[in-house]
């Protein structure tokens, strides 16, 4: 599963010449940032795969204890303040530190959080997801951004370019809970947040030794601030952060900032903050008329990405969930982890993706319009969590099992409406955007994921509260009934998205 943007920069330095077409036709650098995805996605997913069961796990059997309801709850609003952080990510390496080390200084935070995670005190795992989400919000918006840079924006390869790196990133959501499962499984959860320690560990190796072949990977910022400006940020940044956690200490000390405040929090600045940005974009005198008018037809797909992706990421938390209680772990004979489950997400993106590339190509102009795809996208993550409503049905109490292909089912569903909403999504926000925020379109879509997990991290908490079959059918059916009413908007969509077919 994956989040990127394309961005069109080609300032910086360039990449030797040779290196043009020395990957599959491509530039070298590609291999270089589409080998850190794999480890970063690795780790990050592979880490995410066992974290909700970390969480609910008793602490006689190395977990945290929480109940099912609020392990999720927690699990989701870390995915909130990793896209939230994300935010600040793209100015950072704009203003201060420059695409490559931005990236470089996410990882390093990334694998001292993994490790940090690998100790078993409950007060390494609140400081390591601390730095992985530090170091993810600086690392994911700008390794996508030193993509884009290594072509010309007029390049045919670039959108090829981009299918390698989606599948690269698909790959290590793949293996990821596979590894990380099987440890926490048999040798116990620190042992598996090692090996995403390690992940990232080697994916920082491989960056560092093949930065020669990268785009703008110069020290400076490629739009840096006066010098003086700079360091007045850099001190305001540093003394934010000492403040922040400061207090965040001190009111934990004292009783008021409890997990389920701070969750609220996290809720509460998911909302605040795309909202906040709508209405910047919509007010600013720099955005035309024309702009202003494509600006409207984006709310509508900005909502359907929240509802999405609300779905989407909770195959990370209560399908993990699911699967770990009421699901049967056997295939053919062959016992494996419940997280494995997870893995099945990023396999059927990996093959579904070149799939639905040649349907388009074939499809030429008769292909639905992006409103559809993305509608679509919607139905089919509605559906995926319709199909839980059978299996959970019909069952007097909580020791049943499932059958795995009901899980692998919806996680199919799932992955086929990823792949439509991703590729679609991400090209009607760079095309939407006005130009005069065209840099920023990065933040805009990440607050669209920073909005579905923090309105996850409320609704989850209600899992323990009612039946399996409800939880799912609410849910699922808000989706489908999100697809259908965007594809009710068609007609106003398709006239007001110009020149966004």
């Amino acid at each position: 599963m994956s989040r990127t943007v394309i961005d069109s920069d080609t300032n910086g330095e360039k990449p030797p010449p040779e290196d043009d077409h020395a990957f599959l036709g491509h530039p070298r650098g590609l291999l270089t940032l589409s080998g850190l995805e794999v480890w970063e996605r690795f780790s990050f997913l592979g880490m995410q795969a066992i974290l909700v069961l970390y969480f609910a796990a008793s602490v006689s059997d190395g977990g945290l204890g929480m109940a099912a309801g609020t392990a999720a709850s927690v699990s989701a609003a870390y995915g909130t303040l990793v896209y939230l952080v994300s935010v600040a990510g793209g100015w950072l390496a704009d203003r201060i530190l420059g695409s490559y080390r931005a990236v470089l200084w996410g990882g390093v935070l990334i694998a001292c959080g993994h490790y940090a995670m690998a100790v078993p005190t409950a007060a390494m795992t609140w400081a390591g997801l601390g730095l992985i989400s530090a170091g993810t919000g600086l690392l994911k918006p700008n390794v996508a951004t030193m993509v884009g840079k290594l072509y010309r924006t007029d390049d045919d390869r670039r959108d090829a370019g981009f299918a390698l790196y989606y599948m690269a990133i698909n790959i290590g959501a793949f293996a990821g809970p596979l590894i990380t499962g099987w440890l926490a499984d048999h040798q116990g959860y620190h042992w598996g947040f090692s090996a995403a320690a390690l992940g990232m560990t080697l994916g920082l190796i491989q960056y560092v030794a093949g930065r020669r072949h990268l785009a703008g990977r110069k020290h400076a910022a490629e739009f840096a601030l006066a010098p003086d400006a700079m360091r007045r940020a850099v001190r305001l940044i540093i003394v934010g952060a000492v403040v922040v956690a400061a207090l965040g200490v001190l009111l934990a000390a004292v009783g008021w900032l409890t997990m389920d405040r701070f969750v609220d929090l996290l809720t509460i600045v998911s909302v605040i903050a795309p909202v906040v940005y709508f209405w910047v974009m919509f007010t600013s005198p720099r955005v035309t008329a024309e702009e202003r008018g494509r600006l409207k037809p984006y709310v509508v797909l900005f909502l359907a990405s929240v509802v999405f992706n609300f779905i989407l990421f909770q195959a990370y938390s209560t399908m993990i969930l699911l699967a770990s209680g009421n699901a049967r772990t056997t295939i053919l004979g062959f016992d494996f982890p419940a997280s494995w489950y997870a893995s099945a997400l990023g396999a059927f993106e990996v093959a579904l993706a070149p799939v639905v590339a040649a349907v388009w190509a074939r499809m030429g102009h008769r292909q639905p319009h992006a409103s559809n795809k993305i509608a679509f996208g919607v139905i089919l993550g509605g559906l995926s969590f319709l199909l839980m409503v059978l299996p959970t049905s019909g069952h007097a109490d909580d020791t049943y099992r499932m059958a795995a292909w009901w899980i692998v089912g919806s996680y199919l569903l799932l992955g086929l409406g990823d792949v439509l909403l991703e590729t679609s999504g991400m090209s009607a926000t760079s095309k939407l955007a006005p130009k005069a925020f065209a840099s920023q379109t990065m933040s805009l879509w990440f607050l669209s994921l920073a909005l579905a997990n923090g309105i996850q991290a409320q609704t989850v908490k209600f899992y323990d509260d009612v039946s399996k079959p409800v939880y799912f059918g609410v849910n699922g059916t808000v989706a489908v009934a999100a697809g259908l009413a965007v594809i009710a908007l068609a007609p106003w969509l398709r006239r007001t998205m110009h020149p966004v077919h």
